[in-house]
């Protein structure tokens, strides 16, 4: 065990370096949360930089804020040697080895938490027992599922998401002079084409891609849930990325593969928790957001280019859109067989086109529509403003 805490913990024995890109859109207000009680909860699809942000906080911890690296445990919880032990049992193994005192504050970084069952539980019993801050990384929605509400009170919850444009060309080291503001746009469609994954925006290896969708398919799927029909998940995948932007019937998709629409269900449910789909509801009272059908948006767009390929700029543009609003809670209009993408939460009326006008009868409803504010967004300028 020794020896595979100090594998996880170089910083025990050595200075600790990182080459990891920085996204201080998340490392702040998770630095800044350090001295709260709070389980901060990092969530978001597989390989979007969970593990790194957790990395870039440790090393701000020792660098910035002089905590005794000693005192900082982070620990995969996936690894195959864990097996057999509780997440309990792992911190109480690490406080042992270390010989650190009951009441001495410790940074408790636990990467995967669902892999360990009743992982709810175990925190709680963590945070009421230890002078700890907690910090737990998830690829699964079902992080948030508590169930019993063991951590109603205790949790914060950080979805990290797709890179956005600005930090895409951060992490691509372009750097715009003013002169030079009409590269953007060029940039731009680039970022459309490769989409935000941390390590594809760097490489743009699309084998990398490949087994990132491969992996979410068969471990966090059909192995996850023990799923006998395979092809008919691959393929209900498939489908979900063609129809990234538009309303989804399960029950046609279905007809299509020759499931039932309970399988379909499921199916569907399992994607949404791998967070590589999203899913808005229509705007309106229970009875017509429950009859209508969801619509749905890729996690990311480069993994939707990569199954469906790089075309209908306008649907890419739409789902780098409600990406970038997603925080903000919408639903989608439907009046009279006419949609407008977005509704927010704060009634902020938002419609995407990339460089294309709306047409007559969208244009109608988009004026007379009751909103607070109305925002078209039809160009690269306008998404980011948002």
């Amino acid at each position: 065990m020794e020896e595979i805490f100090y594998r996880f913990n170089p910083w025990w024995e050595e200075e600790f370096k990182i080459n990891f890109i920085d996204r201080p859109k998340y490392t702040i207000p998770l630095l800044s949360s350090i001295d709260k009680p709070s389980i901060e909860i990092i969530t978001g699809l597989r390989r979007i930089g969970k593990t790194s942000i957790m990395k870039i906080l440790i090393n701000k911890l020792i660098n910035e804020k002089n905590v005794q690296p000693n005192r900082i445990f982070f620990i995969s919880l996936d690894f195959y040697k864990l097996e057999d032990l509780s997440v309990l049992d792992i911190v109480e193994e690490y406080l042992k080895l270390q010989k650190i005192p009951f009441s001495e504050r410790i940074y408790l970084f636990l990467d995967e938490i669902t892999y360990k069952k009743d992982f709810s539980v175990q925190l709680k019993n963590i945070y009421d027992l230890y002078n700890a801050k907690i910090f737990v990384s998830s690829s699964s929605a079902s992080v948030l599922k508590d169930k019993k509400a063991y951590l109603t009170g205790r949790e914060k919850i950080t979805e990290v998401l797709p890179l956005d444009f600005d930090e895409f060309l951060n992490f691509k080291e372009i750097k715009i002079k003013k002169a030079d503001k009409h590269l953007l746009k060029a940039y731009f469609e680039d970022y459309m084409k490769i989409g935000g994954i941390p390590e594809y925006v760097l490489t743009e290896d699309i084998e990398y891609i490949k087994q990132l969708v491969d992996d979410i398919i068969y471990k966090d799927i059909i192995a996850m849930h023990n799923i006998k029909e395979k092809t008919a998940v691959r393929e209900f995948f498939f489908l979900l990325m063609e129809r990234a932007g538009k309303q989804l019937s399960l029950n046609k998709i279905s007809k299509v593969l020759g499931i039932s629409v309970d399988t379909a269900k499921r199916f569907f449910e399992y994607f949404l928790d791998t967070y590589i789909i999203y899913a808005i509801e229509r705007c309106g009272k229970l009875n017509k957001r429950l009859k209508s059908p969801k619509k749905i948006y890729a996690g990311d767009v480069g993994i939707r280019n990569m199954i469906t390929g790089f075309r209908d700029l306008g649907a890419v543009f739409e789902n780098l859109v409600f990406l970038k609003i997603k925080n903000r809670k919408s639903c989608y209009v439907l009046h009279d067989g006419i949609e407008l993408d977005f509704l927010t939460e704060d009634k902020i009326l938002i419609e995407a086109k990339y460089e294309r006008d709306l047409n007559e009868k969208q244009l109608k409803l988009f004026n007379e529509y009751p909103a607070k504010e109305k925002i078209l967004v039809d160009s690269f300028e306008k998404y980011q403003s948002l």
